[in-house]
């Protein structure tokens, strides 16, 4: 199955699983994102020292896969490396975030961030293999 085929699951979606791995590369952990579709990368955004971030840089492969505004996954993962984005690419991922779910981007996010005091850093998710992953932690059955 193609990877552009594989990514219109989530063209539908606001949010989505993104699940990461502690340093082992077996121990998943579970958050959810808010997700912009552009082209055959997926865009998201996680907070610039939070453990998400942490682990990415640890360990940047990951699985991802639709779920409801609760985390509750609905869909099948698909397994991708992900790359922080630089200034002018953050920011065209922040206008496109912004765009696909504004509440949440340009009004609630942008707030909890001042008052947290975090800074967001901005992330390009590309898809490793052509097929769906099999499992919920994403190693195959």
């Amino acid at each position: 199955m193609p990877r552009t085929a594989l990514l219109q699951e989530f063209r539908n979606h606001r949010i989505a699983l993104l699940t990461t791995y502690l340093d082992n590369g077996l121990t998943p952990i579970h958050t959810p994102v808010g997700i912009a579709l552009d082209g055959d990368r997926l865009l998201f955004r996680v907070g610039k020292n939070s453990g998400t971030a942490a682990r990415m840089a640890d360990y940047p492969f990951v699985d991802l896969r639709t779920c409801t505004l609760r985390g509750e996954p609905v869909g099948t993962p698909v397994r991708g490396r992900v790359r922080p984005l630089s200034d002018d690419e953050a920011r065209e991922a922040a206008r496109l975030l912004a765009r696909r779910n504004p509440m949440l981007q340009r009004w609630a996010m942008p707030l909890s961030y001042r008052l947290l005091r975090h800074e967001p850093a901005h992330y390009e998710l590309r898809l490793l293999v052509d097929d769906p992953v099999e499992s919920m932690e994403g190693w195959p059955d």
